[in-house]
């Protein structure tokens, strides 16, 4: 078996390179986003090859980017470039024209490989055709894809039940590959269905749901563009999702103001020189953020409920005129509950929780108080926390004392970090699948669905180790890397009798394996999707609920390809055979058929295949967005939730870590070592700390340290990072994303969503015992 003992988040990395620190920027993207854009697009793909797929991607008529879920303008999409930096480094990968080959598998053995570090393995090009992996074997050999289904339907139909396999997805799945997948998982017999919105906003459709009756956003893009405040809480844009840069220099230009709430000074909050213009071209930076207010790790609850104590005492002034009380009386309930509950603090007290001063909440309110067009932004800031959920039904508390929600220009914007997460659970990509989604599939398929819920991306690691699951099986992604505590995933994934992972290009997930171990190489979406001669198109949806159709352009590197729901379908027939009541071959030959089908079981896409066709695709339904609420407790009303504050209790060598992106990188996709807008050159093991706590500890900057966490008395340890002093407040620090998994406990998850708190969890930082 291979290890991991050189896997970046592992506790033995064998040394660090020549880290440079310069100052961090203060604004993002301008022309060195775009030399770094096409630097990697001409280098991987070529002046044609390249220039022709960033000419199509999130164009009409065009492929969807595989990066971030930020939604494509309605209309005025830019006739130069409708792609971000990343987003063209993501395509620089996909596009690339080195391929993987039986004879590169030949001469790398997988304990070879798994030296290299993540952007290493990930660069080295796509994979051309499948590989197997024998049991005891070192490295994969080429096998033909009607063995490999043959192989892994002997494993899963010799299992002693349905429920002794696991389905991962990934968000780059498209909408017609994720329903035929959950059909065939579901008419196989399990609802093991984890899903990288476990992992991510799965506390955003938990809060929502439960609160206002539907799991998703309620704002379109149009809004942003005709509203008075926007809040970003939680989220680094300027990294993250790039393109929505333009949206709020847009909104600044309209008249908005934006409060930015972040534990760090990024860069993409404050300021944005956008290269398709004029004055960003010559260097004229944008000013985003009016206020900006530098949080402590999860004091956001403190934060936000001090800004509505601040608020009530100024309706208590003037009132009538700060809150919105004819929305409150028609659309809520629990209202009285809820101000004597935000009386129990004083701001003072709320404001030494958050870390933020009285003066500034003060100002955040008073930037509120006459405004009832609000929009607010989050994403993993705000839901890897224990008390995620609890922290979205106080942004709600918020939006619903202005009334700020149901109306243009106001709302809820969880923003989706990759492309189709959000499509995922709008195709039945769920491990808990509800009563009447549960009767459909029923009524137009014939056969009885599952009944009991499956494992999500924690269960399913848990099931690993206890040896409840023998199958694992991916639909792209990179599972090891993504998920926490990658030791002890790692050794879950061991106890496998079969791993299988759906991808286009090598990943470590490959290389940390069970007993037997295939990898199915898949399309991407700037490769043309041919069918039987049939040109085909996929459809994916966005942060906003907007299904938009997306047609790759480029020739595949390889003829040895199959597209998501090809190899879905062909497994299905392999694994099911005669005792499926599915026309596979049907699903397998058109896409079309996929979508007629998918309208049968899943409400609000009649017409599927008229409406995507047209340019721009178009909205699923959204009550709240029109103010129409549904909730299962209170039916048209939505509840004022009072939710407590969490407590900290650190001792005196102990910090809260937080894991970000750097901003050479997408989810677990290393793209470079250059995280320039914070200064960081050379190098990913670096920690963020504050000068006075480096200062009171005994470290300098520079500093070779360890990291521990002790969650229930077990120790993790996170081996040899480098001090960086940064501007991030005491007994906080930050650290890159995947290195420090290995440190998030698997135990340690958001009450009801199970998400790992990969956005807070206890350290201590100790010198680096070389």
């Amino acid at each position: 078996m291979s290890g991991i003992k050189d896997h970046p988040s592992a506790e033995n990395p064998e040394e660090l390179t020549d880290l440079k620190v310069t100052d961090p920027k203060t604004w993002a993207a301008g022309i060195p986003a775009v030399t770094a854009a096409m630097n990697d697009v001409l280098t991987e793909a070529g002046p044609i090859r390249g220039m022709e797929a960033l000419f199509h991607m999130n164009k009409k008529g065009g492929f969807d980017c595989s990066s971030c879920a930020w939604p494509d303008p309605d209309d005025d999409r830019s006739p130069i470039a409708e792609y971000c930096e990343n987003g063209a480094k993501a395509l620089a990968e996909e596009a690339t024209t080195k391929k993987l080959t039986a004879e590169f598998f030949a001469q790398n053995s997988i304990i070879d490989l798994a030296k290299l570090n993540d952007m290493e393995i990930g660069k080295k090009g796509r994979i051309a055709q499948p590989v197997y992996l024998p049991k005891g074997g070192t490295h994969y050999q080429p096998i033909s894809w009607d063995d490999a289904f043959k192989k892994i339907a002997d494993h899963l139909n010799s299992l002693s039940s349905p429920n002794e396999a696991a389905f991962y997805t990934s968000g780059r799945t498209s909408n017609e590959a994720s329903f035929t997948y959950q059909l065939f998982v579901r008419e196989f017999g399990t609802n093991n269905l984890p899903d990288c919105s476990n992992m991510c906003h799965e506390s955003t459709g938990v809060a929502l749901a439960e609160a206002i009756g539907i799991g998703k956003g309620t704002v379109t893009l149009n809004d942003f563009y005709d509203t008075d405040v926007i809040v970003i809480m939680g989220q680094n844009p300027g990294t993250n999702h790039p393109r929505m840069l333009t949206a709020l220099e847009k909104a600044k230009k309209n008249g908005s103001k934006i409060i930015a709430i972040n534990p760090l000074h990024e860069a993409g909050l404050m300021g944005f020189k956008n290269p398709q213009t004029v004055k960003g071209f010559i260097g004229i930076t944008t000013q985003l953020a009016d206020l900006y207010l530098q949080v402590n790790i999860n004091g956001d609850m403190a934060l936000l409920q001090a800004i509505e104590r601040a608020l009530y005492e100024a309706e208590l002034e003037d009132p009538g005129k700060v809150f919105d009380h004819e929305f409150i009386k028609q659309n809520t309930v629990g209202y009285t509950q809820f101000l004597h509950h935000i009386q129990q603090h004083s701001i003072e007290e709320l404001a030494k929780e958050a870390g933020v001063p009285v003066r500034q909440i003060k100002e955040a309110a008073n930037m509120l108080k006459n405004k009832t067009r609000i929009i607010i932004c989050w994403a993993m800031g705000i839901t890897q926390h224990k008390n995620g959920v609890a922290t979205i039904k106080e942004i709600l508390n918020l939006t619903l004392l202005k009334g700020a929600i149901g109306k243009p220009g106001a709302g809820l914007c969880p923003v989706r970090g990759h492309s189709n997460v959000q499509g995922n659970r709008t195709m039945l990509i769920w491990d808990k699948l509800k009563a009447e989604q549960s009767a459909k599939l029923k009524e137009v398929f014939g056969f009885e669905p599952p009944y009991e819920n499956g494992y999500d991306v924690v269960e399913t690691i848990k099931a690993m180790n206890e040896g409840k699951l023998k199958v694992f099986f991916a639909m792209g992604g990179n599972f090891l890397s993504a998920t926490p505590d990658t030791n002890y995933t790692a050794e879950g994934l061991r106890k496998m009798k079969l791993t299988v992972q759906v991808s286009t290009k090598l990943n470590r997930s490959h290389l940390v394996h069970g007993e037997e171990a295939i990898i199915l190489p898949t399309l991407s979406r700037s490769d043309k999707d041919i069918v039987n001669g049939e040109p085909q198109f996929i459809s994916c949806e966005n942060s906003m609920g907007v299904i938009q159709q997306s047609k790759g352009i480029l020739d595949p590197i390889s003829d040895d390809l199959l597209s998501e729901n090809q190899i879905i379908c062909k497994l299905a027939k392999a694994t099911i055979g005669k005792r499926t009541v599915v026309d596979w071959d049907k699903y397998e030959k058109s896409y079309d058929a996929v979508r007629d089908v998918i309208e049968k079981v899943i409400p609000g896409l009649t017409d599927y295949n008229k409406r995507v066709r047209e340019p721009g695709g178009f909205y699923l339904p959204n009550g709240p967005r029109e103010g129409k609420f549904k909730t299962a407790k209170f039916g048209d009303k939505v509840e004022f939730t009072l939710n407590e504050l969490p407590k900290h209790n650190l001792a005196d060598d102990e910090y809260r870590m937080m894991s970000i992106r750097s901003h050479d990188q997408f989810n677990t996709t290393i793209y470079g070592m250059e995280d320039r807008y914070r200064g960081i050159h050379n190098e990913r093991r670096v920690i963020f700390m504050n000068p006075k706590d480096i200062k009171k500890a005994g470290f300098k900057a520079g500093d070779k340290v360890d990291l521990y966490n002790y969650h229930n008395g077990k120790e993790r340890v996170a081996r040899l990072f480098v001090i960086v002093s940064y501007d991030i407040p005491e007994c906080n620090t930050a650290t890159y994303y995947p290195e420090t998994n290995v440190l998030i406990p698997i135990d340690s998850v958001a009450e009801k969503s199970n998400t790992p708190t990969s956005k807070l969890i206890y350290i201590k930082i100790k010198k680096h015992a070389a």
